[in-house]
This record gives structure tokens, sequence and C-alpha cells, in this order.
């Protein structure tokens, strides 16, 4: 029995090439926030659902995991990495176990929805775990130029692709049952998308968890004004289709910031200055801007913000304790650009040093507007990876300035 068990498991293992292989072959395709509400309403059938994402969540495993090959390989043998491999390629093979299932048998769409769930819960650890391994092999070797180069782009697509796959996962589960009884609760919610979200409630939401964590730290926190403008129906509550949780946590990470920017620059005035939040819709954008006087950071360091290998704050110590730290491992602002971008909004950061930060949130306001952005594993994305940093084309100024005194001619 156990050798017929192993003979089992090699073969699932040596067919797992061959799946990525041909799943990789074909392209995601990207769904807009107005077809996530249509897979989600009262007329959307489970088995449409069903037939969808069992050849989707190959395709969108599959197209990152050829990129995964493209990692150093010092760095894809850290244990950290080995393990996510291994998640990933066991997700793929549990899909694909239903390509050939009847979508008309009850039993199959409650086997599939629990296999998603078991999916969904394996990776949630994946963001922690291949920053480990990020950890491991900047650590032990070292990270050259083009080396930083590839990682940035590779997890940017990474990160991208795992947050699509959990919104999948999220919107299809609400078919079972445990989910449709939270559903009677929530029904203003589809899944995970509020068709009506009070975009500035979010950010009360958000400056509430951000002042509490910052009371805890420093004793204090800068007071925070918000204000909103409305174009399109002047007086009325900022409402737009979009999934909170996402918005929640792109504010979470810029309040936290500028708190604790504000507090470090001012511990010695009698008094903080306050946080200014502006929140306007208009036809085509929600934009939220958030100014601080946190003391800002020069131009040459804005990109590090966004780099997974930088973080402004101290590297924090891990503990079992509950008390989440005030700043992390450097990836709260790469990963909240994501969340910005994931449906076509954008986050950037126009900073004044010696003065503030100001912080700018871009969304779509319309959900037809609003659709995936997802990566495609294709020839330029692998002519990404094999592009070496050439010598910059403009002249590069030194630290010292050229004594010219030898070239002066005397009249």
């Amino acid at each position: 029995m156990k050798f017929a068990r192993y003979l089992m498991c090699n073969a699932a293992l040596a067919n797992i090439p061959k799946q990525i292989e041909r799943f990789s072959k074909y392209s995601p395709s990207p769904l807009s926030m107005k077809q996530f509400l249509d897979f989600g309403s009262a007329n959307a059938c489970e088995k449409t659902s069903f037939v969808f994402l069992r050849q989707e969540l190959p395709v969108r495993l599959a197209n990152i995991m050829k990129e995964v090959d493209f990692l150093p390989d010092k760095m894809l043998c850290t244990p950290s990495l080995q393990l996510l491999q291994s998640w990933y390629a066991q997700s793929l093979m549990e899909i694909v176990e239903f390509q050939e299932k009847n979508p008309d048998d009850g039993k199959v769409l409650s086997n599939f929805t629990e296999a998603l769930v078991n999916i969904r819960n394996r990776h949630n650890n994946v963001m922690p775990t291949m920053a480990q391994g990020v950890i491991e092999y900047k650590e032990s070797f070292g990270v050259d130029p083009v080396t930083n180069q590839n990682v940035q782009y590779f997890l940017d697509r990474f990160y991208m692709s795992r947050i699509s796959i959990r919104m999948l996962i999220n919107q299809h589960s609400k078919y079972t049952r445990t989910f449709y009884n939270v559903q009677t609760i929530l029904a203003k919610h589809i899944g995970s998308i509020d068709p009506n979200c009070d975009v500035v409630e979010v950010v009360k939401d958000a400056c509430e968890s951000s002042k509490m964590l910052c009371d805890q730290y420093y004793l204090t926190s800068p007071e925070v004004i918000i204000k909103q403008v409305n174009a399109k129906a002047v007086g009325q509550p900022l409402h737009i289709v979009y999934v909170p949780s996402h918005l929640y946590h792109m504010l979470f990470e810029l309040f936290k910031n500028s708190m604790r920017a504000t507090v470090e620059t001012h511990e010695c005035s009698p008094s903080l200055p306050p946080i200014e939040v502006m929140v306007s819709l208009g036809d085509e954008d929600l934009t939220i801007k958030m100014l601080d006087r946190g003391g800002g950071v020069p131009l040459r360091k804005i990109d590090r913000l966004f780099s997974y290998m930088y973080s402004t704050a101290p590297k924090p110590v891990i503990d079992n304790s509950r008390n989440a730290p005030l700043a992390g491992f450097g990836y709260g602002l790469p990963i909240s650009r994501l969340y910005a971008k994931y449906f076509q909004g954008d986050l950037q950061l126009y900073s004044m040093e010696g003065y503030g930060t100001a912080a700018v949130i871009y969304l779509k306001a319309l959900s037809t507007e609003s659709v995936e952005r997802l990566p495609v594993f294709n020839k330029s994305a692998w002519r990404h990876y094999q592009t070496s940093i050439e010598a910059d084309d403009w002249c590069i100024p030194s630290k010292d300035p050229k004594k010219l005194g030898k070239y002066d001619v005397s009249v």
C-alpha cells in the first residue's frame, strides 16, 4: 500500500512541470469590477464560476510559477523558497484534478469550493515566507544591481498574482453555506466587494486603528483632519464600487507611516501638526490625498520606499505577542501600491524634505474601468529577466567638483 502511494506521489510530481508548461501558454483573463459583481449577483450560477475558475486559476498559478525559475539559483535553494514552490505546485495539481469533472454534479461543486478554501488557507503565509527567502538570500550573498532589479520586478508581479488569486477564491467561496450565512448579515457585500463603498468611512476606520497603534507606541498621536469633495453630486457621500479591505490596507499603511514620521519629527515640540486628508470624487477618478508634516524624505530615497529591500524603520523582532510593530520589513508601501494598481489605480508619494510628505491614492470611479491588472509570462517578461544594467548614457557627477584652475587663461 505504501509503495502504491509512493508511485502515485512520484507520478504526480513528474506531472507538475507538464501542467505548468500547459497552462502557462494561456494568458490570464482579467475581470472588471462589474464582472465580479455579475458573478456574485442573485442570478449568478455556481456552475458558471466553477467552469471559469478551474481553467483560470491554473493559468494564473502557472504563469507566475514560470517566472519563479528566473530568480537566482541560490535564492531558489533557500528553505523558504522551496516550501513556497511546493505550496504552489500542490495547489495547481489540486485544481487540475477538476478539469474533467462534471459541473452538474453538486458533490463536485462542493469539493471544488472546499479545495479552494484549503488552497487559500495554505497560501496565508506566502508573503512572509517569500520575504524570509529574500532576506536569507540578501544576508548570505548580498544583492547586486541586476539581482535587485529582477527581484523587484518579480515580487511586484508575484504579489499582484497572489492578490488576484485570493480575490477569485474569495468571490467564489460565497457559494458555500458558511459564507452565505455571513452574507445575510453583510448583505451589502458581494463577496469581498462593496457595491456602495463609503470611502470616507473606510478612511476613518483606518485612521482610528492607526491612532490607537501610535498611542500605544508613542503615548500620543497627531490629529487627523478629513475633508471631502463630491464633484459628481455636491454634498453627497462618496461611494464607489470597491473592495473595502484593499482600501483599508492602503490607508492604514499611509496613516501609520505619517503618524510615526510626525511624532518622531516633532518629539520636542509642545504640540503635533495635524495630518490632512482630502477625498475627491470626479467623473473618472476617486482620489485620496494625505498630507503630513513629518519632515519628508530626500528625492533620491523616494524609490527606495517602494523597494522590497528597504525600510526606513529598524527591523522588528518577531515574537508570539499580538502587538503589531508600527513599521515592518519594508513591504507595506510596495504592497499598498499593488493593491491600488490591481484595479487600474495607483499610489504616489510627493515629498518635501524638511517639511512633509503627500501620499496620493488614485482609484477608478467607474466599475467598468476597474479591471484587474495581471502579470502574464511572455517574451517581454522573459526579456526583462535577461536584461543587464548597462553603463548610464548620462554623465554621473563626481562628489568633488573638478578643479579648473589649471585651465585658466591669463589675459
